[in-house]
């Protein structure tokens, strides 16, 4: 993890969103972070506020692309709030069990997912 932000409605804490390095090795670039986690407790407008947050501390920490993704089905309505841009519709994946490292199925295999950025200064993406 690079950094966390939070979201407050009238003291109290209504949102998180932690952001680290691209879990995807070939976007893993030195300028790039990606928004790993966000969890609010439904208040309205509270993901894009977080969002926002998260790339304006990015940029001030010098990265100039921030990524994240959504699962096949989710509208990405708070992504479009804050600025990204969906720029790639990735296959669903078998998983990350290999027989070097087995791991188990967390419930998010195999579902579609959307990647999403946003960049600094020119907003052209390449998909």
């Amino acid at each position: 993890m690079k950094f966390a932000v939070g979201v407050e409605r009238v003291g109290k804490l209504v949102g998180v969103a932690t952001v680290g390095r691209p879990v995807a090795r070939l976007l893993d670039d030195d300028s790039t972070v990606e928004v790993t986690r966000t969890c609010t407790l439904g208040h309205h407008g509270a993901n894009s506020k977080l969002y926002g947050a998260c790339w304006r501390a990015a940029r001030a920490m010098g990265y100039h692309r921030m990524i994240t993704y959504t699962q096949h089905g989710e509208t990405g309505a708070s992504l479009r709030a804050a600025g990204l841009i969906a720029v790639d519709e990735l296959r669903p994946r078998s998983g990350w069990s290999t027989p070097g490292r087995p791991r188990q199925d967390r419930g998010v295999d195999g579902i579609a997912r959307v990647r999403w950025e946003i960049r600094a200064g020119d907003y052209t993406v390449a998909a």
